[in-house]
């Protein structure tokens, strides 16, 4: 399966295998990027080669209510029917076109999800591959474009969030039993499958997507796995960076861990999942994100928040899961504080005119409240059916979404 292994990535391997010193080896790399001086302006290439219901519902459409992740819809399709639609969904969801697009719109970054069935498949999982060939060829049209690649390894075997989008929804079972190794063995190869060989576009690689520490995850354990990701990637490069969430615990919780100039946080910043939040206006949502990005000075590393949204409802279809509803309407249960109406699906050029300026000067709050420390990657670049607030490629086309994204037409937004 990693046919694409450089020769150096190889030996490097053998050498970390029979306890040999790989830094003495030279793997020098070009074109980096500088995570601590330049401003990261990027986008997120979910619901492409790791599957979310709400990012592209018409595969879970088309199969029974069961179907809720991209484990249980691998399980109930069977392997063949799975590999034939997961497979026609690769090859036309994301494209070249994309690229050139988001590098047009003044991005440099992009963020490419990928969960560890790609890439070290386990025997009981009944997940398909195949995605690292996409993988590949998305580096390849990011290079073209000009563009850099984190490579973010966004589910672990059982699970490190228990979200839809680790790949199994349900308990979060990550770190225990064999789950450690068989992490370790995915991210070392697709690590070295990338490094150094394509460098000059893959110039950080993400340890782990959103281990959930409140809802389980152990502390101790997941320094352990950033430690071990960190001295390996050192092995490979001594330019590229590695990027590791904040865990939902908050960035300055991990001021003196880890420090230097090859790493970077990533935390992430919703403001939809949590009544209070959805019951403020659009001037408290801006208050609220400015607050937030004040508070990222606190930490002692770069810090790039690595997800969030211009939505300020959680209307989006399926986005709480398949079959959930939405805390907004009161359809998930509780108090009912608006309609979901136009935010639920289709493009924000539905939204009335007033909800279309209050969402660009939301985001443009965000943009400004982020470059405070290193940057951002926005969620997500598009949605197949639509999803006002979350479609990058979509808020582009109304001007919702600043093209190029340093252009502000409501400076008062400002932080």
């Amino acid at each position: 399966m990693l046919n694409k292994l450089s020769q150096k990535a190889v030996l490097a391997l053998s050498l970390v295998a029979a306890g040999t010193d790989a830094a003495a080896v030279t793997l020098q790399t070009s074109g980096t990027f500088d995570y601590n001086a330049e401003k990261v302006r990027g986008v997120c290439l979910g619901g492409w080669l790791v599957l979310e219901p709400w990012i592209s519902p018409s595969l879970f459409d088309n199969a029974p209510a069961a179907a809720i992740d991209e484990w249980s819809l691998s399980e109930i399709l069977g392997r063949d029917e799975a590999k034939a639609r997961l497979s026609a969904h690769w090859e036309s969801f994301i494209t070249q076109k994309d690229f050139n697009n988001i590098a047009a719109a003044g991005m440099n970054h992009v963020r490419i999800p990928i969960g560890y069935w790609a890439v070290d498949p386990l025997p009981e999982a009944p997940y398909v591959n195949g995605q690292l060939d996409f993988l590949d060829k998305a580096i390849e049209w990011a290079r073209e474009a000009g563009l850099k690649v984190v490579v973010d390894l966004h589910g672990a075997p059982g699970s490190q969030n228990g979200f839809d989008n680790s790949g199994k929804k349900g308990p979060v079972q990550w770190l225990q039993g064999d789950t450690f190794r068989q992490t370790m063995t995915a991210f070392r190869n697709l690590a070295a499958r990338y490094i150094p060989a394509d460098s000059d576009v893959v110039t950080a690689i993400e340890a782990i997507n959103e281990p959930f520490i409140p809802g389980g995850v152990p502390r101790a354990g997941l320094e352990k796995y950033y430690h071990q990701t960190f001295d390996f990637v050192r092995t490979l490069s001594p330019d590229t960076t590695l990027v590791f969430s904040d865990g939902f615990v908050g960035v300055d919780s991990w001021n003196g861990f880890l420090t230097g100039e090859k790493i970077v946080l990533d935390p992430h910043h919703y403001e939809v999942f949590d009544n209070g939040l959805l019951r403020m206006n659009a001037d408290g949502h801006i208050h609220s994100a400015c607050t937030y990005g004040k508070s990222l000075l606190a930490s002692d590393k770069a810090v790039v928040v690595g997800e969030w949204t211009g939505a300020m409802t959680d209307c989006a279809k399926y986005l709480n899961g398949r079959g959930v509803g939405a805390r907004y309407d009161g359809t998930m249960g509780g108090e009912h504080i608006g309609d979901c109406g136009a935010f639920a699906t289709g493009s924000a050029s539905r939204l009335a005119a007033g909800d279309q300026v209050n969402m660009r000067r939301f985001i443009e709050a965000q943009l400004d409240a982020y470059e405070l420390k290193n940057g951002w990657l926005f969620w997500n670049w598009k949605v197949e059916q639509g999803a006002p607030g979350w479609d990058m490629e979509d808020l582009l086309g109304l001007g919702i979404f600043p093209n190029p994204p340093t252009d502000r037409r409501y400076p008062k937004a400002v932080c």
